[in-house]
């Protein structure tokens, strides 16, 4: 079994923490022991931070996160990231998530909160991958990311605020970490590892987002794919293709996204529509 982590920091949560508060919304909530700037695991200030989530945008709670954020760290830019993530599924997430956090640059605070399991036994975790902060659920969310990155360090929060809900988390949880992230401040948490999710694997061979163009993305990461492989999706083999203008309208193909995965497009159609794809539909690699 495989576990993700690393060494205890012993400068962020010790004697020396600063005990601040700040305003959020009309609410006063005060953060004992954030642990300031000291220790090898703290970071300088970041750039922004980005939200990661399956809350859709039809809905208040990506607009309740803005406002938590922009209460508590009011100078920090904030990007809607990804919130198309398919509602509850934590596995494709998991797949999604080091893809698209790869194109943005280092000292991003990632908010993600794909959380099922909200108000149960799951941790609030908190960790430091490729230079960049991500903050949310220990639910698999992390699995990928943490098996793909270069030493990371993983704690979890210990910090709560004086008032939880029992289903917003994010909101009232993981938005007040990561504006603390984003301003240089590590919240007090313990040192703790994360277990592999080893049924998972390295590359994952079914559709996990359906765009609004109708294209199907992948867990699959073309790196790993022959230029010239064909898939199959149902009865339908699928050739390979770089770009839209090369086909001709509604012509089906394979072609590396620009985030890095296998994604299967019909040229100014629907491969939605076109093949019956959907997320969890297989695709097999011949």
């Amino acid at each position: 079994m495989v576990r993700y982590g690393g060494p205890a920091d012993r400068g962020c949560c010790g004697q020396g923490s600063i005990i601040r508060s700040f305003r959020l919304t009309r609410l006063r909530v005060p953060l004992a022991a954030w642990g300031g700037r000291a220790g090898h695991f703290a970071l300088a200030s970041r750039g922004m931070i980005a939200l990661f989530t399956d809350f859709g945008t039809m809905d208040s709670y990506v607009g309740q996160l803005h406002a938590r954020l922009r209460a508590a760290a009011p100078a920090v830019p904030v990007i809607d990231l990804f919130h198309g993530v398919a509602p509850y599924n934590v596995r494709a997430a998991a797949y999604l998530l080091p893809a698209y956090a790869s194109a943005l640059p280092s000292r991003t605070v990632f908010l993600c909160v794909v959380d099922p399991g909200v108000g149960g036994t799951r941790r609030p975790v908190c960790l430091e991958a490729n230079d960049c902060w991500f903050v949310g659920p220990d639910n698999g969310l992390f699995a990928l990311l943490l098996r793909r990155a270069h030493k990371p360090r993983v704690r979890e929060i210990t910090w709560r605020p004086e008032h939880l809900s029992h289903t917003f988390h994010g909101r009232d949880l993981f938005a007040p970490v990561a504006a603390e992230l984003a301003l240089g401040n590590v919240p007090a948490s313990l040192e703790t590892k994360i277990e592999d999710r080893t049924d998972w694997p390295d590359d994952l061979a079914e559709i996990i987002h359906v765009d609004h163009y109708g294209n199907g993305i992948t867990g699959i990461r073309a790196s790993n794919m022959r230029s010239d492989a064909r898939l199959r999706v149902g009865a339908l083999t699928i050739a390979s293709g770089s770009h839209y203008a090369e086909r001709c309208d509604h012509d089906v193909f394979w072609y590396e996204n620009a985030n890095g995965l296998v994604e299967i497009a019909a040229a100014r159609g629907s491969a939605a529509h076109q093949c019956g794809l959907s997320v969890g539909t297989p695709v097999m690699i011949p």
